[in-house]
């Protein structure tokens, strides 16, 4: 079955950095597109950066030039590497794919940006 799993949240200073890495498993990595969402309290679960399968990446317009996702299919890894963060980028971070029309998850990880 499909596996997604998070890792690398944390509290953290404002101006500061963290990474994010999701491991998957139960899927042809290499041709999967993957995703990484954030949840803040209270809000819904949007969108913060894509890449596929080709490396084509996007990113919401409130992290450009301060996130950057990019992956290892060997390791079968995708990574979200996060600088500059402020307060509005607290939230639980998940991990995204989707597979014939199936959404599937992570647990999420939870950072935390004090101002």
């Amino acid at each position: 079955q499909v596996q997604l799993v998070e890792s690398g949240g944390d509290l953290v200073q404002a101006g500061g950095s963290l990474r994010l890495s999701c491991a998957a498993s139960g899927i042809i990595f290499s041709i999967a597109n993957m995703g990484w969402y954030r949840q803040a309290p209270g809000k819904q679960r949007d969108l913060v950066a894509s890449i596929t399968s080709s490396g084509r990446t996007t990113y919401a317009d409130s992290v450009k030039d301060r996130f950057t996702i990019s992956r290892d299919n060997a390791k079968s890894t995708v990574y979200l590497q996060m600088n500059s963060l402020k307060p509005e980028d607290t939230g639980v971070y998940y991990c995204n794919t989707i597979l014939r029309s199936q959404y599937f998850w992570g647990q999420g990880t939870q950072v935390t940006v004090s101002s």
